[in-house]
């Protein structure tokens, strides 16, 4: 019986440290997911290029101070981002953090260093309305 319970709890352990692994890494995606608070605390703090990923709709009803929009469900967004400085990194966000993913991993295939907006532009505290 000791033997069963102490087995349990190995493995449970070992569960729980691999799980908290793979969340702290995103997946082994090659960007980090940024709490609103990070993300605030990463603008502030450093030099990086801020992208809203969503539409230009969007974009006018409300963004980021400082972001640039570069929709990526556009067909030129490839292109786009080859015009941006490679030795800065790159805050990506879109309205609830899936868009933002898929701008995230081809930022990271050009090169990029990439933070994300978890949970997207619904999480930011601060919304600037035009």
């Amino acid at each position: 019986m000791k033997i069963l319970l102490g087995s349990l709890l190995l493995l449970f352990a070992l569960n729980t440290a691999l799980w908290g692994q793979m969340k702290a890494d995103t997946t082994g995606c090659g960007w980090r997911d940024l709490a609103p608070t990070q993300f605030k605390k990463l603008l502030a703090d450093s030099v990086v290029t801020l992208i809203d990923v969503r539409t230009s709709a969007e974009y006018h009803a409300g963004h980021i101070e400082g972001a640039r929009n570069i929709d990526v469900r556009k067909p030129d967004f490839d292109k786009q981002i080859t015009g941006l400085k490679a030795d800065r990194p790159v805050a990506v966000y879109c309205k609830g953090g899936v868009r933002s993913r898929v701008a995230a991993r081809k930022l990271v295939q050009k090169g990029f260093r990439v933070y994300n907006l978890d949970k997207g532009y619904l999480s930011w505290p601060d919304k600037l309305k035009k």
